[in-house]
């Protein structure tokens, strides 16, 4: 087979690459069993591109398999296999490679079934240099485009995933950042409260004390009356005012409402009192501590929940450093904390504290196994005076007070439920705080 030796030698800028083809895209492998062949498409195309030649598909395909081509030219009849079967195997294993099909056999649906199978283009032998060569170049650019458009593809994908990542941190600060400003509103408003109830309240309970010991000392003087001898008519006037009076019920009702009030006095004065750390009126010492000692005394405090009878408790602690806190108002946490979680779990329930180590911060888990929080209530469940208790059963302060507490650690604490399953909180505090924190502390209280 002859090619016109005129066109052996045309203008290499016809076909040098384009600016959409890299440095490393410029290798052309031309398989063809005549040899003057693809020593003429080799010798051609070698003033621009890196031009590998093959006799065969088999050979072809270890060459494919040593190193990447952009381009292969391939003869359609060859012994073993024949291009055809070479084409599907570029195609579905090299899918950048892009394949471009000769022979001396001009037939429409020969030509049709190569490029369904994938060829990029289908010469016909004899062919003119210059169609090679112009062939060869809107191929590479063609596989230039489509791979430029495949990693705009990735690009629009990943930056998509980038946005939705930050749309979703944003959302969680904004959230944060309200949270935060509510609780700071909510803050002064309890202080205001706070001051209000501190002084009625404490007259209240110190009162109660004293009017104890007072009836106590009535009863025992009017016992004393009661056994001495009196005339029959100041006796008769005695009974008729006891009567009235129902004097037989009076001291045993009197007792309890002074037991009653007493109790009262007290609650009122716990509220106070949580008012008064949630709204940081109440300063201590800021140093270091074991988290674990400070668990662990909480939880003598809460011996009545955790009993052999009562709520089963598992420790999974980690080794951790001391950390930088206000102690008293940290082990205030544990308390609302396991609290709270001994009551969900209930008599024969379990409760789980997982400590671990999170880079420089210290992180403390609570779970329980009780029927867990309602999706509607886990948006509220560290507004002040929330409460999914029974009335009576609790103030709805706790967890707020924990929240104001986290956070004047610099610290965050996080709950995930699932109705039925339980509830974890989850609260991570810095392990060496900054060194402004007493000052900031301090700024925070003025404001």
């Amino acid at each position: 087979m002859s090619y016109n030796s005129a066109r052996q030698t045309p203008n290499a800028s016809a076909f040098a690459p384009s600016e959409f083809q890299a440095e490393g895209d410029k290798h052309i492998l031309v398989v063809d069993d005549e040899e003057g062949v693809r020593n003429l498409f080799a010798s051609f195309l070698s003033e621009s591109f890196d031009c590998t030649t093959a006799a065969s598909a088999e050979e072809a395909l270890l060459l494919l398999a040593a190193r990447p081509y952009a381009l292969v030219i391939s003869d359609v009849m060859m012994p073993g296999r024949n291009g055809i079967e070479l084409l599907r195997e570029v195609v579905a294993r090299y899918p950048d490679t892009v394949v471009v099909m000769c022979s001396g056999i001009d037939r429409t649906q020969r030509v049709l079934d190569a490029v369904r199978l994938g060829a990029y283009d289908y010469l016909v032998k004899p062919c003119d240099l210059d169609v090679l060569a112009m062939t060869v170049e809107r191929a590479l650019e063609r596989r230039s485009l489509l791979r430029a458009a495949r990693q705009y593809k990735l690009d629009i994908e990943r930056s998509n995933d980038e946005l939705r990542r930050s749309k979703a941190e944003l959302e969680r600060l904004q959230t944060q950042i309200i949270q935060s400003e509510k609780m700071a509103s909510l803050g002064q408003l309890a202080a205001g409260v706070a001051h209000e109830l501190n002084n009625p309240a404490g007259f209240i309970y110190g009162n109660m004390e004293i009017l104890d010991e007072c009836t106590r000392g009535l009863a025992c003087l009017l016992a004393f009356y009661e056994a001495v001898p009196l005339a029959p008519d100041l006796a008769a006037r005695a009974r008729r005012i006891e009567e009235e009076v129902d004097y037989g019920h009076a001291l045993s009702d009197l007792r309890s409402i002074i037991a009653d009030c007493r109790e009262g006095a007290e609650r009122i004065r716990d509220v106070v009192q949580n008012l008064r750390t949630f709204s940081r009126l109440d300063e201590a010492e800021f140093k270091k501590v074991d988290i674990h000692e400070g668990l662990e005394s909480t939880l003598r405090l809460l011996a009545r929940y955790y009993s052999a009878d009562g709520v089963r408790l598992s420790r999974d602690y980690a080794e951790l450093p001391p950390v930088d806190c206000f102690a008293g108002q940290l082990n205030q946490v544990w308390l609302n904390l396991l609290v709270n979680a001994a009551q969900a779990a209930r008599a024969g329930g379990e409760v789980r504290i997982t400590t671990r180590r999170d880079g420089q911060m210290a992180v403390v888990r609570v779970s329980d196994d009780g029927q867990g929080i309602a999706p509607e209530d886990l948006k509220r469940i560290f507004d002040p005076f929330f409460t999914t208790k029974p009335v009576g059963e609790g103030t709805g302060l706790g967890l707020s007070v924990t929240y104001s507490i986290v956070e004047r650690h610099r610290g965050t604490i996080s709950v995930e439920s699932t109705p039925g399953h339980g509830a974890t909180f989850t609260v991570s505090i810095p392990i060496d705080a900054p060194r402004d924190a007493e000052g900031a502390e301090g700024q925070t209280h003025q404001r």
